[in-house]
């Protein structure tokens, strides 16, 4: 049979898969070490992204159990720059405004420190507010009790106290029954709160009851803060009314505003860092491509007899070049699919270790594997193009 009669000389895609896989059976070290560059940065890529998708779900998820209808009323500023003062009446007022579901008011005692005992110095306050409450207060802000109990119409008029999370921990309190040194008097604990989302302004806040504080502490029975809970399909214009319902003389010195909408930006600023993040991840990603490319390069050196026998036997340059550049794309799709399972696993632990919701954004999974495909084909190209000119006398030489 004459030259010209051979029929071209083919190459299946299962067998450049079989040839391509070849250099990483018999080198399978090499090949997992190239790869681990690979599976770290996509790990990374994934993990940071599952990481901030499960908190801002757990966050939101919060919001959306606790409501979405707190509003919290505090005094602003007058027309002078002077802060203002909210009306004694402005609790009772707010309550019978439309929409309006329920209310409870706290004020600050400014002079008041708390202390766990008497010998403690009194410039060592641990940055504790002590704030007289209404019994109503975890009811309108959504709190819960971790220890004991809330006040009541009858412990609100006795030195008793309910610490926040954060004050019990302060004082090294974590159960009722301790006493604690305010103004001079001691004040038995009756409840500890457990950490309060939507009124993150009790975690730190020892709290008594408006009739012992204005009997032993002489505080003014102006509230510093009102929470109310509007009906949920009224929030907006309920929250247009407060003003004017709290403070009719000068509606203009109230502040209004929504707390769940702080921890929705809360949320949303808990991505600020994952653009960093995912950048660190991409260049652990760059220098693990980089790996795979000098691991190549290497290959097509070692492997010159073999590419020159394939040559001499009727290969053509576009089957050696699609042998290497498949072997390049196998050996970062190994690593992208194992970095893409070490991400969602770290993700997982994470998120569980945290008791948050657990998400694994599809688009970290599809992204990350397919981050990985294109790695290997820019780090196959020049390997591959190398070994495709390679001459079959020249590379035979070495043999």
């Amino acid at each position: 049979m004459s030259a010209a009669t051979l029929a071209p000389s083919r190459l299946a895609a299962s067998d450049v898969l079989r040839t391509g896989s070849l250099g990483l059976r018999t080198r399978r070290l090499r090949a997992a070490l190239s790869a681990l560059g690979i599976a770290i940065g996509i790990a990374a890529m994934v993990a940071v992204l599952g990481i901030s998708e499960s908190s801002q779900a757990d966050l939101l998820a919060e919001i959306d159990r606790l409501g979405t209808n707190l509003l919290t009323v505090a005094p602003g500023q007058s027309f002078l720059g002077d802060q203002a003062v909210l009306p004694e009446s402005s609790a009772s007022m707010l309550g019978r405004a439309a929409g309006v579901e329920q209310v409870a008011a706290t004020a600050a005692v400014s002079d008041a420190t708390v202390r766990r005992s008497p010998y403690v110095d009194v410039a060592e306050t641990g940055g504790l507010s002590v704030l007289a409450a209404d019994p109503s207060l975890p009811a309108a802000v959504g709190a819960t009790l971790a220890r004991g109990r809330f006040l009541n119409a009858g412990t609100a008029r006795y030195p008793t106290v309910v610490l926040g999370a954060d004050a019990a921990q302060t004082l090294g309190i974590d159960d009722t029954g301790s006493r604690v040194w305010i103004a001079g008097r001691w004040f038995t604990v009756v409840g500890i709160l457990a950490p309060a989302t939507l009124a993150a302004g009790l975690d730190d806040a020892v709290l008594i009851g408006f009739p012992v504080a204005e009997r032993l502490l002489g505080i003014d029975p102006n509230p510093s803060t009102v929470y109310v809970r509007a009906d949920q399909d009224l929030v907006a214009q309920v929250r247009e009314l407060l003003g004017r319902a709290a403070n009719p003389e000068h509606p203009e010195e109230v502040d209004v505003s929504r707390p769940s909408d702080a921890l929705v930006a809360r949320a949303a600023a808990k991505t600020a860092f994952t653009s960093l993040f995912l950048g660190l991840g991409a260049v652990a990603l760059l220098v693990g491509g980089v790996g795979i490319a000098n691991v190549m390069v290497i290959s097509v050196l070692e492997r010159r007899s073999e590419v020159g026998l394939r040559r001499a036997l009727g290969a053509t340059r576009r089957h050696v070049g699609a042998q290497f550049l498949c072997e390049s794309v196998l050996l970062a799709a190994g690593g992208g699919l194992a970095g893409v399972g070490l991400g969602a696993l770290v993700t997982a632990a994470y998120a569980g270790s945290q008791g948050w919701m657990i998400v694994v954004p599809g688009v970290a999974l599809a992204g990350g594997v397919a981050a990985a495909l294109a790695i290997g084909v820019l780090a196959g190209c020049y390997p591959a193009l190398r070994a495709a000119r390679l001459s079959p006398t020249e590379a035979l030489r070495t043999v």
